[in-house]
């Protein structure tokens, strides 16, 4: 135990990691430094974002104590094995223990053990389901109407909405701007035209109320442009609502009113920017989800991962899409077009994911669209040279951190303009949510504390806010903490302004995804903080016109490939980096790795 006192000291480990360590201790009447290890350890990385512990990889580390300038070395793999085994709050899969390891060398908090397999249990035998009321005939003609044939080439979109009709589960993967969204509608349409197709219960959900807000607000703006009866049109839903609040959270529970003994009275869930839900969410939605209901997920497995542990999105995709030959067939039939023959895989799980390519937001020419592909795939010296070469008008990286707070006033200085200007309140919100800065880390010269307080000071000294005082107007909160009594949750982003109505004194304004502001009393939030900047992990499910990225002048292990890719996709038409040349390289080359045993419950032939 004085090992896990001294990396708790330094920070290596943390006090709850710590206790749990010494409860195992206790449980097992056994002061084994091989339990109170694994024990420790097991719960940071759960803390960490893992789901596991692969003690494989872990054994025979050392570890560094600092202060005492000595360092100790965890036990051997079998050793490490053989010793937990003995105790009795370790169990095997299926055993009912604090304690999990499976024949991979996997520890698992049990929870987590849990969730991974009811998780991978409900996904394969929803993989394995075909809608077998689906007209096909109404089908083909949906997608000859929808999606009109214009190349040579396969239309993924298409094959992924006739996959989404014919499969009880279907995921669709792509990047920035390849189409998940229109496909989406499409298939929304898809469904309303098949027999009894206008009593289907369908709901939208995405994690978070920003994410939710932007797909109600894509479905809205892009479903007037289908080419569908008006019948059709009208009955294609566009009300969106967050994950928690769709399955019913309380306040004084970690689980939902919605479970496998009150399921959702749904027909179809879609499910927007799934690469954000994390493993326990996941589970509790697979428990809440009848198994007939359809559903359908959409996210980018490329983006930053949940900031609660697992990786579930891109456990479920896989590393390849292939399909079974059968399904082959019937797709070709349904789209009319030949699609590529390989050798059917064994994988229940193959049929149900479709991925998107082809940006239609990018063009060729685009730096955005080049920088993020560059960075997906590992190459920062070309993303280096993207970013320095002048001919790509729409990205640029600076070096000058001195600049940072300048050039982010700059940014805001237009929706402040507006409020100066006595504007509308759409226009407001408008001109905010046009640019955002982001960060790597929270804390540091370059984090969201830092460039906060140095953003205000800038903005105060131009007079365009008051700074020095806990709320003043145009200030920019984010919410850090639920209240399901004003259904605010954390990350949702309101601007404090003057309320005509109540004689112009300040309101904390929330724009909701129907557009709708809904104005609260300072004095009544929940915990908040200033948001000039914000984290990478934060601006998931967000979209900006313009994004300002700073990275640290240093390198931080939390920097990866999938942190910058995710802040270059947030941007829409316009991306600057302040980096320099050695950590943005070091950072595209750190590829994120999370421990979880789903991709192996999904994919492996063994399980």
């Amino acid at each position: 135990m004085k090992q896990l006192q001294a990396l708790q000291k330094q920070g290596q480990l943390t006090s709850l990691d710590v206790s749990f360590a010494q409860l195992m201790c206790r449980l097992s009447e056994n002061e084994s430094n091989e339990l109170s290890l694994a024990a420790a350890l097991v719960s940071n990385a759960t803390t960490n974002g893992h789901a596991c512990l692969d003690l494989h990889c872990e054994a025979g580390k050392k570890l560094y104590l600092v202060e005492d300038a000595v360092s100790f070395q965890l036990p051997e793999y079998k050793t490490w094995i053989v010793a937990l085994q003995k105790m009795s709050v370790l169990g095997k899969p299926g055993d009912y223990c604090p304690l999990i390891l499976d024949k991979s060398g996997r520890l698992y908090l049990y929870r987590y053990w849990k969730y991974e397999q009811d998780i991978a249990k409900a996904l394969i035998k929803r993989s394995g389901a075909v809608v077998s009321s689906v007209d096909e005939i109404q089908l083909q003609q949906g997608l000859k109407q929808l999606f009109p044939a214009s190349s040579t080439k396969t239309n993924w979109q298409k094959v992924a909405a006739a996959a989404a009709l014919l499969n009880r589960f279907t995921v669709i993967s792509g990047g920035p701007g390849t189409g998940k969204t229109s496909t989406v509608i499409r298939i929304l349409a898809l469904l309303r035209q098949q027999p009894n197709g206008l009593d289907l219960k369908i709901a939208l959900a995405a994690p978070t109320g920003k994410a939710a807000a932007r797909m109600q607000e894509a479905i809205h703006q892009a479903k007037e442009a289908l080419p569908v009866d008006e019948l059709i049109r009208d009955a294609i839903p566009e009300q969106a609502t967050t994950l928690h609040r769709l399955l019913g959270a309380s306040m004084h529970s970690v689980y939902f009113r919605h479970n496998q003994d009150t399921p959702l009275p749904i027909d179809v869930l879609i499910l927007d920017e799934a690469s954000m839900v994390d493993i326990a969410l996941m589970a509790k939605l697979m428990w809440a989800l009848p198994e007939k209901t359809r559903l359908i997920m959409l996210g980018d497995k490329d983006q930053l991962s949940s900031v609660e542990a697992g990786a579930v999105l891109g456990d479920i995709c896989g590393n390849q899409q292939v399909f079974s030959e059968a399904f082959r067939i019937k797709l070709t039939g349904l789209i009319g077009e030949d699609l590529p023959s390989k050798k059917e895989p064994p994988w229940p799980m193959a049929d149900s994911i479709m991925l998107l390519h082809q940006s239609y937001r990018f063009t060729d020419e685009s730096g955005i669209g080049q920088l993020a592909k560059s960075v997906n795939q590992g190459e920062g010296k070309q993303a280096i040279s993207l970013l320095k070469n002048e001919a790509m008008a729409d990205i640029s990286l600076h070096e000058n951190y001195d600049a940072i707070a300048e050039r982010a006033a700059d940014g805001y200085q237009r929706y402040l303009q507006c409020l100066k200007r006595g504007e509308a309140l759409d226009c407001i919100f408008t001109a905010f949510n046009s640019f955002r800065v982001l960060c790597a880390i929270r804390g540091g010269p370059y984090g969201v504390a830092s460039l906060n307080e140095k953003i205000e000071k800038v903005l105060a000294s131009r007079h365009f806010i008051q700074d020095g005082r806990d709320h003043y107007a145009g200030q920019a909160i984010m919410v850090t903490r639920n209240d399901y009594g004003l259904r605010l949750y954390n990350g949702d982003v309101g601007l404090l302004l003057p309320d005509p109505e109540c004689n112009g004194r300040l309101r904390a304004c929330f724009q909701g995804s129907d557009g709708v502001v809904r104005k609260i009393a300072p004095a009544s939030l929940p915990e908040h903080e200033v948001v000039y900047a914000m984290t990478v992990h934060k601006s998931q499910g967000s979209e900006f016109e313009q994004v300002l990225l700073v990275l640290p002048d240093e390198d931080n292990p939390l920097l990866s490939r999938e942190l910058v890719y995710t802040g270059i996709t947030r941007a829409r038409n316009r991306f600057e980096l302040y980096a320099k040349d050695e950590i943005l390289s070091t950072a595209v080359q750190r590829k994120l790795s999370r421990t979880t045993g789903l991709h192996d419950l999904l994919w492996s032939d063994s399980e």
